[in-house]
């Protein structure tokens, strides 16, 4: 009977060793869970960190693009008021040459009809321009 105490105390022996083993592994495994539950925190809280700052350079980027629409709107207008400033002047220019040419036909007009006439002096004239000391002209056909 002493022997079978024995064996048992000896195999209650190996028993509590294997199960104090089983016991410090899992306590190693919930450690080693802990820090990769705690790693995997910090690795979502870096993702979480990381959409936040993609989301401020996204509505960034929105900012500059709204601006710069309102900028290339502005640019728009600008050019088509000058493209309608060269058109009036462009018109305005042709209205000029064909005056400037209607003048210069009149000129050459005026210069024929007066070419006709002859300028002499004469005896009489008015008072205003005999005190001037010039004479009054006289045409002559």
């Amino acid at each position: 009977m002493a022997t079978e105490v024995r064996n048992l105390a000896q195999r209650s022996a190996s028993a509590a060793r294997e199960i104090k083993e089983l016991i410090g592994d899992a306590v190693s495994q919930v450690e080693r869970g802990a820090q990769l539950v705690n790693q995997t925190g910090d690795t979502m809280q870096d993702i979480v960190d990381s959409v936040q700052r993609v989301t401020e350079v996204i509505g960034q980027i929105t900012q500059s693009s709204i601006e710069q629409a309102t900028g290339i709107e502005h640019i728009n207008l600008a050019i088509v008021d000058m493209d309608q400033g060269t058109q009036e002047n462009a018109a305005l220019v042709e209205e000029a040459a064909a005056a400037a040419s209607a003048l210069r036909d009149q000129a050459g007009n005026l210069t024929r009809v007066t070419g006709a006439f002859r300028l002499g002096s004469t005896n009489g004239g008015s008072a205003g321009l005999l005190a001037s000391g010039r004479q009054p002209l006289a045409l002559e056909r």
